[in-house]
């Protein structure tokens, strides 16, 4: 299969310097392989969208000289390509998964899981779910709240390999326990949407930071059950600022869109990211992503074994 990469920003604030970089390496990626790119927009969550938010990301990215083979503009053979118009997609896996057996109703709050929860997971998920909900499937009964669905994961180790980060061994029942695939209020889940999204646009690898990194077990696992083969993976650093310190939506030295008011040269951003990243020597402090291209002849090794970088300004 040829390559098929994918950069999927969510229109809930401006683009900041790490979203930029992992535009820019699944820009090279598709590039160097001569393969094509995918721009989906990630927008299920639409209580989160910010009006005119998608639009000034699009500005962003293409003042920054990265463009796209499929997107909600251009259109391609598996639009649409904003989330919140493949809803019945979703619906249709949960479907899938629950004619075998594979999924559950769960109401437990987030409180009644901490207080049951057996490992206490560490991620912004809160507590590993302790499959209290389980033993009842998609039976109706008494609710306490609105039910979540649930994946009703099998016990088994699930090992990604990164193309820089190296081999993750997880079981994920352990890890995170059974997920949610569509919350309590309808929302469908980031876990199941991109693996859903993943599959259908054939996407073959997904570049992406490596604080997502824990996820993509569970979600190679359930690309697996839904009768599929997940993409391979590719996680880059964290960008940070110069202090080591999360890059911020609000300050404008953090975004593209501030950086481009403020007057700044998206030749010398694509610079900036590149020194960052260990893509480019010293000494030239303005290049287009082409002549990056050009110049590292698509090497992105430098990016092999790095958790973290940081940006200066």
């Amino acid at each position: 299969m040829s390559y098929r990469g994918r950069f999927a920003p969510s229109p809930t604030g401006d683009l900041h310097l790490g979203s930029a970089a992992a535009a820019l390496v699944a820009w090279l990626r598709a590039r160097a392989e001569g393969g094509r790119l995918v721009l989906r927009v990630e927008d299920i969550d639409t209580a989160r969208v910010v009006a005119g938010c998608e639009a000034g990301q699009m500005r962003d990215l293409a003042w920054l000289g990265l463009d796209w083979d499929e997107s909600p503009e251009r259109g391609g053979p598996h639009a649409p390509y904003r989330q919140s118009q493949r809803t019945a997609r979703y619906e249709a896996a949960i479907a899938a998964l629950a004619e075998r057996g594979l999924v559950y109703l769960c109401d437990c709050s987030r409180r009644e899981i901490a207080g049951v929860a057996s490992a206490p997971h560490a991620g912004e998920e809160g507590p590993r779910y302790p499959g209290t909900c389980r033993r009842h499937g998609m039976a109706e009964r008494a609710w306490k709240r609105p039910p979540a669905v649930r994946l009703a994961l099998p016990e088994r180790e699930v090992v990604v390999a990164d193309r820089w980060q190296g081999r993750l061994r997880q079981n994920p029942a352990h890890a995170v326990g059974d997920f949610v695939l569509r919350r309590g209020d309808g929302v469908y889940a980031y876990q199941l949407a991109v693996v859903v999204d993943d599959l259908e646009m054939a996407v073959t690898e997904v570049v992406r930071g490596v604080d997502l990194l824990g996820s993509a077990p569970r979600q190679a696992l359930l690309a697996e059950m839904l009768g599929g083969q997940a993409p391979g993976w590719a996680h880059l650093p964290l960008v940070l600022d110069e202090r080591g310190e999360r890059l911020q939506k609000r300050a404008p030295r953090h975004t593209l869109a501030g950086l481009r008011d403020l007057g700044v040269a998206p030749e010398r951003v694509v610079a900036r990211l590149a020194h960052a990243l260990g893509l480019l020597e010293d000494g030239i402090g303005a290049i287009t992503p082409r002549e990056l291209l050009a110049r590292s002849g698509g090497d992105l090794s430098p990016l092999a074994g790095r958790t973290e970088v940081r940006i200066g300004g």
